[in-house]
C-alpha cells in the first residue's frame, strides 16, 4: 500500500488508542502536584473537576477549556516550568506573533527537551538521499529570542552534520514594510542572502538549506542550487500556496527534494503528505501526532469539527510535558483531509492565513 493512500480502519483506530493513551499520561503530569506546572496545578482549582481522573482521552481535553494565547503573554515564565523538571536548564524563547514589528508584549514559552524531541521525530521523515547523513546545512532563518535557530542546529547535529546560521531580523523587516521602507526591506534581504551565498561557497560540505519561500526565492534568482550542491530544502517560516509550489518545483529547485513544514513554536513539524503531481500542487500537512493534533472546525462552533472535505479555523492541540495546550485556535484555515497510511491522522490542506482573526500565531 502506498503511503498516501487512505488509511485502513484499523491504523486510524490505532493511532486514535495511542493518541487517548498519551493524552492521559500528559495530563497526569501536569497536574500531579509532584510533577506539574504551576500554571495547571493552580488553574485546576477552578475547573470544577479532577482533570487526572476524568480525562480519560483526547476528546475529554475540551473540557479544561480553550487555552488563552494571552497566558503565554508576560507574568513569571516559571509558572510555566514542570515540577517534574525542577533543577533542569530551561530555556525561554518567544513564539512569533507574525505582526508589524515588536509586539508590546510577546508570547514566550519554555523548553527543556521539546526542541530536540520535535526535531529528532522531524529528522526520521527526511530522505537519506536528498538530506545525506553527515552532510552541513545553512539555515537561512531568524535569529536571536527564537527556537528556531536552535531547532535546525539540532537537526543537523542529529543528522551527523553542522549547521551553518547567519544574522536575519524579521521583526526590522517587518516594520520597514509597515512603514513603507521598501527599498530598505529589499537591501535587507540582499543582506542575508549576500551572507548566505558567502556561507555556502566557503563550505563545500552544505546539501542541505533551510529558508522561508520568499529567501528560497531570492537565493535562486543569485546562483543555481545545483551548481552550489544544495540537494534538499526544507521550507518554513509562512505557508507556501499552490501556486509559488508549483513554480518552486518547475522552476527553481532544479531537481533538489523540497520538504514544505506546517507549525513549528507550538506543535514540532507538520510534515507533507508525499507529493504527486497529478494530485495538484496545494499541500497537505499532518501534526506530529500525539505530541501535536491540528483539527479543523467551524469557526462558529471551535468545538465542532467539520466534515471531511470541507473549509475552517485551524485549531491546535498540544501534548507534551513541557507545555499542554488543551486547543488553541490558529489564525489560518484550511480544508480537514483523511487520514493517509504514512500518518493515521486528519490532515490539513491548503492551509490559507484566514482574514477572521488576524496574522497567524501558531505556525513557525
Amino acid at each position: 500500500m502506498k503511503p498516501s493512500e487512505t488509511a485502513s480502519p484499523a491504523r486510524v483506530r490505532a493511532a486514535r488508542e495511542r493518541l487517548d493513551a498519551w493524552t492521559r499520561e500528559v495530563v497526569e503530569w501536569h497536574f500531579d502536584p509532584e510533577t506539574g506546572s504551576p500554571f495547571w496545578l493552580e488553574r485546576a482549582r477552578s475547573l470544577g473537576l479532577d482533570p487526572i481522573a476524568e480525562v480519560k482521552g483526547f476528546a475529554d481535553l475540551a473540557r479544561l477549556g480553550p487555552f488563552q494565547e494571552d497566558w503565554l503573554r508576560g507574568g513569571p515564565v516559571e509558572r510555566w516550568i514542570p515540577r517534574g523538571a525542577v533543577g533542569r536548564a530551561v530555556r525561554v524563547f518567544e513564539v512569533d506573533s507574525a505582526g508589524p514589528g515588536a509586539p508590546a508584549r510577546p508570547l514566550v514559552r519554555i523548553d527543556i527537551d521539546d526542541l530536540r524531541i520535535d526535531y529528532s521525530i522531524f529528522s526520521e521523515t527526511l530522505p537519506d538521499e536528498s538530506f545525506p547523513r553527515g552532510s552541513d546545512w545553512v539555515a537561512i532563518a531568524p535569529t536571536g529570542p527564537r527556537r528556531l535557530r536552535h531547532a535546525l542546529e539540532h537537526l543537523a547535529h542529529v543528522r551527523g552534520g553542522i549547521c551553518f546560521g547567519l544574522d536575519l531580523d524579521p521583526r526590522w523587516v517587518s516594520r520597514c514594510l509597515g512603514r513603507g521602507w521598501a527599498q530598505a526591506a529589499e537591501a535587507y534581504q540582499e543582506h542575508v542572502i549576500d551572507q548566505a551565498l558567502t556561507i555556502i561557497r566557503a563550505h563545500p560540505g552544505i546539501r542541505c538549506l533551510y529558508a522561508s519561500p520568499r529567501l528560497i526565492e531570492a537565493l535562486c534568482d543569485k546562483v543555481s542550487l545545483r551548481h552550489v550542491g544544495i540537494t534538499g530544502v526544507v521550507c518554513g517560516g509562512a505557508l507556501v500556496a499552490a501556486d509559488f509550489h508549483r513554480r518552486l518545483r518547475e522552476e527553481m529547485l532544479q531537481g533538489a527534494a523540497f520538504v514544505p513544514t506546517y507549525g513549528g513554536d507550538l506543535m514540532g513539524i507538520a510534515c507533507p503528505e508525499p507529493f504527486s503531481p497529478e494530485e495538484g500542487h496545494a499541500i497537505t500537512y499532518h501534526a506530529p501526532q500525539p505530541r501535536a493534533v491540528l483539527e479543523v472546525v467551524d469557526p462558529d462552533r471551535p468545538d465542532r469539527a467539520v466534515a471531511c472535505g470541507e473549509r475552517g479555523l485551524v485549531k491546535l492541540t498540544t501534548l507534551t510535558k513541557e507545555l499542554l495546550n488543551p486547543g488553541l485556535l490558529t489564525r489560518e484555515e484550511a480544508t480537514r483531509t483523511p487520514p493517509i497510511e504514512l500518518y493515521p491522522w486528519d490532515g490539513v490542506g491548503d492551509v490559507r492565513p484566514s482574514a477572521r482573526l488576524g496574522p497567524a500565531a501558531a505556525g513557525g
